[in-house]
């Protein structure tokens, strides 16, 4: 058994458990590791100029890659500065291994300057937090945080590397975590009852989640979808969980409003798979949930299912492995006449999205010639300006369900959004799905209010040629909370007469994302008028670097 320092075993470590690249925002309770790490010149460190970038990045990463990412912040100020982009990571089950240096522990006693109970502030937005002691802990502690990371239901762990653990040695062996094997197939009988509840429904609701991606299920649950003549809806769609083209697939459920609850209410059973059952931001006095309605939870995130809502069925399992299995007992089970009006079911959803797709052009056509530019030309434009196998990273917000009217997303892996509702992912996220993805063209379609939150991930753009294009909805305003301002006073204060001022709503200073980028040395145009607008696209994809085109668009509500 070798002896080696405790900052060489964590970077032999992260060489053992394949880590290509290292994202962070040092400082000096890092030095130890960074010392070693200019020896690994195999270990890429990607360096953000504010630790919520850094997060962000990383999660992109981690989310197209299919593997945990390592992230490196500094001690209690640097990691307090990650927390909201480490809140949407634990959200959407992101396998991230977050890191920090710690004062010496010889130095704990005297309550040094930025130190604190680093675990303490992870914990909650964590699978598992800890501070080391030790060298001889680091190869321990770096294998079982892998392993956390990346077995269902996956997300973000937290090590603390006090600097004397880093600099001490001890007698090291480099071991990483084992591939792992997480199928995990559901108990027979619950496949059993759940086939037979959904084969005999007469209007049967599917409802999937980003964990159906995340398990590599999206053809499974098209089957399934089929099988049952279903309507699908989304409940988050942060990845391509069911392709946005197919004619049984009705949108994404916002769960901050009574028409999710109305839109479910008409079924007589529910298939909610690999996500969780429901949860919006406002609150909603009545359930989503008919209590007529029976519910059928197949998860991999155990905690979820039943949280809220009785269910008949819980299937804990892999949502592919069990999607398989109930799709195999659908197949056997289902009579001729419930097939049949499966089929029949399926008939009515098309033409129902049909003409909502019809409604959807004809709303583009009456605003094409608005000024300023309606989003729904702008996101024309940019359907029509894409590669064709390009990916989209998504921090619209408002301006979403245009995007999603005017691009279908039927690929896995072809749509990336942030997760968890703390904004700040548009801008780092994508360049984390760009280093996953070499090959492939990246656009980030995000806000201009967003864009603020983490607009330091430009200069890292410009630093290492990482030739993303961010594509800025720049209505000039926070619509989000113009939007829920109105919901508010509608639909929970029940006021159609108050007038709202929207105060804190308004950039009376428009943001100049452009300038900025161009500040940061990235290219940068901005766009007013919309026949510049596909030219503008056209030059920025050309280019082969990173470029902003800063688009102003209507933001009224």
């Amino acid at each position: 058994m070798p002896t080696m320092t405790g900052k060489r075993a964590l970077v032999e470590m992260l060489i053992a458990e394949g880590v290509e690249y290292v994202f962070g925002n040092p400082g000096t309770s890092e030095t130890p590791f960074m010392d070693a790490l200019q020896d690994y010149p195999q270990l890429n460190f990607m360096l953000s100029l504010q630790e919520n970038s850094a997060v962000a990045m990383a999660d992109g990463y981690a989310r197209a890659a299919r593997k945990p990412a390592f992230v490196n912040l500094h001690i209690a100020g640097g990691l307090a500065g990650g927390i909201s982009m480490l809140y949407d990571s634990f959200k959407g089950g992101t396998p991230l291994v977050l890191t920090a240096g710690n004062s010496d522990t010889r130095q704990f006693l005297s309550d040094p300057v930025l130190s604190g109970d680093l675990v303490e502030m992870t914990r909650q937005y964590t699978k598992w937090s800890v501070e080391l002691q030790h060298a001889s802990e680091i190869p321990i502690a770096v294998r079982r945080a892998f392993r956390e990371a990346k077995t269902p239901p996956t997300g973000p762990v937290f090590i603390s590397f006090p600097w004397d653990s880093l600099d001490d040695t001890a007698d090291i062996d480099i071991v990483p975590s084992s591939a792992g094997y997480h199928r995990i197939r559901p108990d027979v009988a619950a496949v059993s009852k759940a086939a037979d509840i959904l084969g005999s429904a007469a209007s049967p609701v599917m409802v999937v989640g980003d964990r159906v991606a995340q398990s590599g299920a999206v053809t499974d649950a098209v089957q399934v979808a089929e099988l049952l003549g279903a309507r699908v809806y989304a409940a988050a769609f942060t990845e391509v969980n069911f392709p946005t083209s197919h004619p049984q697939f009705a949108g994404v459920l916002n769960l901050n409003s009574p028409s999710s609850r109305d839109k479910l209410a008409g079924a007589d059973a529910l298939l909610a798979v690999g996500t969780n059952v429901f949860s919006g931001f406002l609150y909603v006095p009545q359930p989503y949930v008919n209590p007529r309605t029976r519910l059928v939870h197949l998860d991999s995130a155990y905690r979820e299912v039943e949280k809220v809502y009785p269910t008949e069925v819980a299937m804990i399992a892999d949502p592919r492995a069990g999607l398989v299995e109930l799709a195999d007992a659908l197949e056997q089970g289902m009579p001729g006449s419930a097939r049949e009006a499966a089929r029949t079911r399926a008939a009515e959803i098309s033409r129902e999205n049909a003409r909502g797709r019809e409604a959807h052009q004809a709303r583009v056509r009456e605003r094409w010639d608005s000024s300023p530019m309606s989003v729904e030309r702008m996101m024309a434009e940019l359907a029509e300006a894409l590669p064709s196998d390009a990916i989209i990273g998504d921090e619209a917000i408002t301006s979403r369900g245009a995007m999603l009217g005017a691009m279908d997303f039927d690929e896995p892996g072809s749509l990336y959004a942030e997760q968890g509702g703390a904004l700040g992912w548009g801008m780092p996220g994508p360049l984390g799905l760009k280093l996953a993805n070499p090959g492939r063209p990246v656009v980030a379609v995000v806000g201009d209010g967003s864009s603020m939150y983490t607009i330091q991930a430009l200069w890292t753009a410009a630093r290492y040629d990482i030739p993303v294009t961010w594509v800025i909805c720049n209505n000039r305003t926070y619509r989000i909370l113009k939007v829920n301002m109105e919901i508010y006073l509608r639909d929970m204060l029940k006021d159609k007469d108050r007038r709202s001022q929207y105060l804190g709503m308004d950039f009376p200073l428009p943001l100049d994302v452009a300038g900025v980028a161009r500040g940061f040395g990235v290219h940068g145009r901005t766009v007013e008028d919309p026949a510049e607008l596909r030219p503008a696209l056209d030059e920025a994809f050309a280019l082969g670097k990173p470029a902003v085109v800063d688009v102003v668009i209507d933001g009224s509500v």
